[in-house]
């Protein structure tokens, strides 16, 4: 049977000594079995910082081991501040109302002010921004020897390098103080002069042998001219300040026609050498053999230009291909060049889409490409002669007026179209002869004029294809 310890043993209970010697259960045992357990467990536990919670602010807790913080600041220097200003137990320096002197005024005006009494008696400490200009001092020697001038006497040049020390070379002011009544009237210019004349001879005087000089150099003439442009730029009327407006858009029209004439220019010799390196070509491959006629291909493919024409996609890709994709034109073309083709097409009696044979393909793709070739030739001729009729029109009107000075001459060649007036440009103020003057490059295509002659440049091209 069973006794107390064993039960106590089981439930891992210890009663006090005097019921463990007994071996009996008590009723603190049966009611409180967890009780020194408990203690133990109060003995060792310890909080942890929750996740989230800054360091600082999980140490203002406390726990059983620790004292509760302060409700008041305490002036003990623990803690997370410490005093900055330690202020100290010595005496304040002492200021004194005392007076000064400026030494950048002659007049020894006396003033007050407080300062520190430890710097009585020093300088005023503001005189060392006083700048003056350092003008030179010449001896009566120095000016017969040096410095003598015909149409300035001693006593006037005195008194100009003594207002120059007075207000610091400051021309303007100078020339307001200067003694007119005593003395010849001068201008700025004339006092600049003499000043920096008699400054460059003292120099080179009193110059050391082998040391470079900087010597001051003042240009009165220059100055005098610059005075002048500028009186002339503030005197101009409203009606020149707007004919020089005038003058200077016409003249930004010129240089971008300029421009567009040399675009245009160059445009019209890529397509010449474009048609030639075609023509050079076919040859080329007429007079080769068939078994090399494959690679001189490849050889000459490069040198021929984008602009020739038009230049079909290579469908050299892996895979199963249509013939008749080689015949869809490039995304290049534009519409306006599609429809245009489409419709020499028609008129030469060639279907738009033949049978893709190998020959066929090749033929037709070759036969398009000359005439889109032939359609831009056709329509940079047109703008050449076009821009040709509109500069011999002018001209026969400038000869008319007697602008260029000589009898008016008949054009040579065919007579232009009156078909559109010239349109005249806005002018600010100015009359039709100074027109004709500025606008003697060529006026500038409207839309509509371009596109009634583009439309009919293509169908002049398309007849004359079709005749024999």
């Amino acid at each position: 049977m069973a006794t107390g310890a064993d039960v106590r043993d089981i439930l891992e209970l210890g009663g006090p000594e005097g019921d463990a010697a007994s071996g009996t259960i008590s009723k603190k045992d049966i009611i409180n079995p967890d009780k020194k357990k408990s203690k133990k467990s109060s003995e060792t536990l310890t909080f942890k910082r929750p996740e989230g919670m800054h360091r600082e602010v999980y140490a203002l807790l406390y726990s059983d081991k620790k004292d509760a913080p302060p409700l008041l600041p305490s002036d003990t220097g623990q803690g997370y501040r410490t005093v900055k200003a330690k202020l100290g137990s010595k005496k304040v320096r002492p200021w004194k109302w005392m007076p000064f002197t400026n030494p950048a005024r002659k007049d020894g005006a006396m003033f007050f002010h407080w300062r520190r009494a430890a710097e009585e008696g020093k300088d005023y400490p503001f005189a060392r921004f006083n700048k003056t200009v350092q003008v030179p001092v010449y001896s009566e020697q120095e000016y017969q020897l040096y410095l003598h001038d015909d149409a300035w006497t001693k006593a006037e040049t005195d008194h100009l390098f003594d207002l120059s020390r007075r207000f610091d070379l400051r021309f303007v002011v100078i020339h307001d103080r200067y003694d007119h009544q005593q003395f010849k009237k001068r201008s700025v210019e004339d006092l600049k002069e003499r000043y920096y004349h008699i400054c460059a001879k003292l120099a080179n005087v009193r110059a050391v042998p082998g040391t470079d000089l900087k010597i001051p150099v003042f240009d009165a003439g220059h100055e005098r001219r610059r005075k002048e442009q500028l009186e002339r730029l503030y005197n101009r009327t409203p009606e020149q300040v707007a004919e020089e407006e005038y003058l200077l858009q016409e003249l930004r029209k010129i240089e971008a026609r300029k421009k567009e004439r040399e675009k245009r220019s160059q445009d019209l010799q890529k397509l010449i050498t474009a048609a030639d390196t075609t023509a050079e070509q076919r040859r080329t491959e007429r007079k080769a053999p068939k078994k090399k006629l494959p690679q001189k291909k490849e050889a000459e493919k490069p040198a021929v230009p984008e602009t020739a024409g038009i230049k079909f996609p290579d469908f050299k890709s892996a895979g199963v291909t249509l013939r008749s994709q080689r015949m869809k034109l490039p995304s290049s073309v534009g519409q306006k060049k599609i429809k245009a083709l489409e419709q020499m097409l028609l008129e030469l009696g060639v279907e738009l889409s033949p049978t893709p044979t190998e020959e066929l393909v090749h033929m037709f793709n070759e036969l398009r490409s000359d005439l889109v070739l032939l359609y831009e030739l056709k329509q940079a001729c047109a703008n050449c002669e076009y821009e040709l009729q509109m500069l011999r029109h002018r001209h026969e009107a400038l000869a008319r007026a007697g602008v260029l000075g000589g009898p008016t001459t008949p054009a040579s060649g065919p007579a232009p179209a009156p078909a559109e007036p010239a349109v005249s440009e806005p002018a600010l103020g100015s009359d039709p002869s100074k027109d004709a003057i500025i606008d003697v490059v060529g006026a500038p295509l409207t839309p509509n004029s371009r596109k009634r002659r583009e439309s009919a440049s293509s169908s002049s091209s398309v007849k004359k294809a079709k005749k024999p």
